[in-house]
């Protein structure tokens, strides 16, 4: 795969190219609008509850098969030609998922090999695929109002508080229901156009074991995360978009305990740790909040970090630290809630101190150089940091970083585990502390996994 690759045309027509396919679209919307609402209360019981989502689905698709059918019959008596089967079938999955799913949105969601959709104005879609390729898809809206209206629905539905999408609020960040990652902007590109992206995460839940088998780490790293996790030692794992942050965090945390008080923080919900109570059954998620109309009760990941400490968790789970919530962070993580972790955008396991002191200096506390790496290293014990293999599409370990100490406004730190020939982490033998070694050998590491130089990945 080559970024210069020419993209593949989309296959299928632009929404609303046909008149006749406009007629019974347009039939097909009024019909639902019309009847779904009495036929719904009708079948909902006085003591039954709302209908799930499912069931409401299957009445919808009866109401619509009736308005074929009477489409169908008023088309041939005004002496026009219907459209085929194919294409009332598309349309009934098209005004469906409209009204039930994600719109012009779901058909590229419902295609597991689809990792990122990119849609830079309504018929400019450009998908990345799981396997490295590129391509473009059919416009997954009629017109820009569409795709605005589309999103707004989306951040009314999605989201458990909702969430403003106009020119006051002109950038929307959200999880979609199957745990995809939306990030919208309204007015500002160029063109006024509206655009989005998604990203989705393969795997809402992880192990290290199963990170083992898809080539992220080998058998000693994962003996070694392991250790770290169970033996307490606070986290911080690194890496650019799109290489695996949240899944490897997902993983580390199924190594804890499954009754352990966790609070996690997020901008957006996404980590979904509560979601299986056999892997977590104490979980209170908490995400941020931004300002209604009048510029009011906005809340931030600084001031909800704050608040997850007075909830007595045992640790503390950041989604991604972006800002100010890292002096919060880091004043938790050495306050007795160790084995805390969180993810951070950084290009190397060093640069992420950088970051860190970077984020520390936007906050009210303002704090010095100096005082921020004496924080960060009385917090942080590691950095995992993860990287694209040479093949770009194998996401890896490539580097694990313990800190040291703090000296003239910088972390110290030794690098345990460093990037091999194909960016795969291979193990410093003696680059780890004496009574590190012990913290991790008294949670069950094995030190001789260390001695090769290596590494345990398999040819």
């Amino acid at each position: 795969m080559t970024a210069s690759r020419r993209p593949t045309q989309p296959s299928a027509a632009p929404i609303g190219a046909d008149g006749a396919e406009q007629r019974l679209h347009t039939r097909l919307r009024r019909a639902l609008a019309t009847e779904l609402p009495a036929r719904v209360e009708a079948a909902t019981g006085p003591a039954s509850g709302p209908l799930p989502q499912a069931r409401r689905r299957e009445i919808g698709r009866d109401v619509l098969d009736g308005a074929i059918a009477a489409h169908s019959e008023a088309e041939l008596i005004a002496g026009r030609e219907l459209v085929d089967s194919g294409t009332e079938q598309r349309l009934v999955q098209q005004v469906l998922d409209d009204v039930f799913g994600l719109g012009g949105l779901q058909p590229l969601l419902d295609d597991p090999t689809v990792e990122t959709i990119a849609v830079n104005r309504h018929d400019r879609v450009f998908l990345q695929h799981t396997d490295g390729r590129r391509t473009q898809a059919a416009p997954v809206a009629a017109s820009n109002d569409e795709l605005t209206d589309l999103i707004r629905t989306l951040a009314a539905r999605a989201s458990s508080e909702e969430r403003r999408f106009d020119r006051g609020a002109p950038a929307l960040n959200l999880q979609l229901p199957g745990g995809e990652r939306l990030f919208a902007v309204l007015g500002l590109t160029a063109g006024g156009v509206t655009a989005c992206t998604i990203r989705r995460h393969g795997y809402l839940t992880a192990t290290l074991a199963q990170l083992r088998r898809r080539g992220t780490l080998d058998a000693g790293l994962e003996r070694f995360l392991r250790a770290i996790v169970r033996a307490r030692k606070n986290t911080m794992i690194t890496g650019g978009t799109g290489v695996g942050k949240t899944t490897m965090l997902r993983a580390l945390a199924d190594e804890m305990d499954p009754l352990e008080r966790l609070v996690t923080i997020e901008d957006a919900f996404e980590l979904g740790l509560g979601l299986d109570p056999a892997r977590h059954a104490d979980v209170t998620a908490l995400q941020a909040r931004e300002a209604n109309v009048e510029g009011e009760g906005a809340i931030d990941q600084a001031e909800l970090v704050r608040w997850g400490l007075r909830m007595s968790p045992d640790r503390v789970i950041v989604g991604e630290i972006r800002g100010p919530e890292v002096i919060p962070m880091c004043n938790a993580m050495s306050q007795g809630n160790d084995g805390s972790m969180a993810t951070l955008h950084a290009s190397s396991s060093k640069i992420a101190f950088t970051r860190l002191a970077s984020y520390a200096a936007q906050g009210p506390e303002r704090l010095p150089l100096e005082a921020t790496a004496l924080l960060v290293a009385s917090a942080v014990h590691f950095v995992v940091h993860l990287d694209r293999a040479a093949d770009r599409t194998t996401r890896v370990i490539s580097s694990i970083r313990e800190v040291v100490d703090a000296e003239a406004g910088s972390v110290i730190s030794n690098e345990v585990y460093r990037r091999g020939p194909d960016r795969r982490a291979v193990p410093v033998a003696g680059a780890l502390r004496a009574d590190t070694l012990e913290d991790l050998i008294a949670a069950g590491f094995d030190p001789d996994l260390l001695c090769r130089p290596e590494g345990w990945w398999t040819p």
